[in-house]
């Protein structure tokens, strides 16, 4: 599914940037770009909740990769732990690129201010706590800051089910939103676990 989202995007962004440098015909608006099994218009069909959904999904999975390095970076972790900030890279990073490929596609500014009250972002007390704590203190710290962190991502992800119109971002966000209340759900086990 991510292969197929990410060929959409690329060829939105083709087929934007094929109109810039083709031809002056007034009709070229209405051509498409097809590439494998998805056909993308030109003016791909976004509103105002996609581009916030994308401008604020963006440091939010950033703020998650960079709290699985710092829980990665540390000995003694639960390996159980170690695999979930695997896994939380391994999905997200694509995925922030995919949304910054949306917003340049869209036209729109990839790196808005960053708010920290934004639903379920830590603040630097937050990041340092987990910097500072070790061992098992620092698995339970990450996943309790992570169960916030992924309750604010759920309720970004079904806002943009409720207000977005682009068909890309609606499966993202409906994806991010199932995936991630599966992950807390695994994360509050292993809490009691550890």
């Amino acid at each position: 599914m991510r292969k197929r989202l990410f060929a959409a995007v690329t060829a939105a962004g083709l087929a934007i940037a094929l109109a810039a440098c083709g031809t002056d015909d007034d009709n070229s608006t209405d051509e498409t770009v097809e590439n494998g099994t998805a056909e993308v218009s030109e003016e791909a069909k976004f509103n105002e909740a996609d581009i916030e959904f994308a401008q604020g999904m963006i440091p939010h999975h950033e703020q998650a990769v960079e709290m699985s390095d710092i829980i990665l970076d540390k000995d003694n972790i639960d390996p159980r732990v170690e695999a979930l900030a695997e896994e939380i890279k391994a999905a997200q990073e694509p995925e922030i690129e995919m949304l910054e490929g949306w917003l340049e596609a869209w036209g729109a500014d990839t790196t808005p201010e960053m708010d920290h009250d934004m639903h379920g972002m830590m603040g630097e007390d937050d990041l340092a706590a987990l910097r500072d704590a070790e061992g098992v203190e620092a698995a339970r710290l990450f996943l309790e800051q992570m169960i916030v962190h992924h309750e604010g991502a759920v309720v970004m992800a079904e806002a943009e089910t409720l207000t977005g119109s682009n068909p890309e971002a609606l499966e993202l966000a409906q994806e991010i939103a199932d995936t991630q209340r599966a992950e807390i759900d695994s994360m509050r086990m292993l809490l009691n676990e550890l």
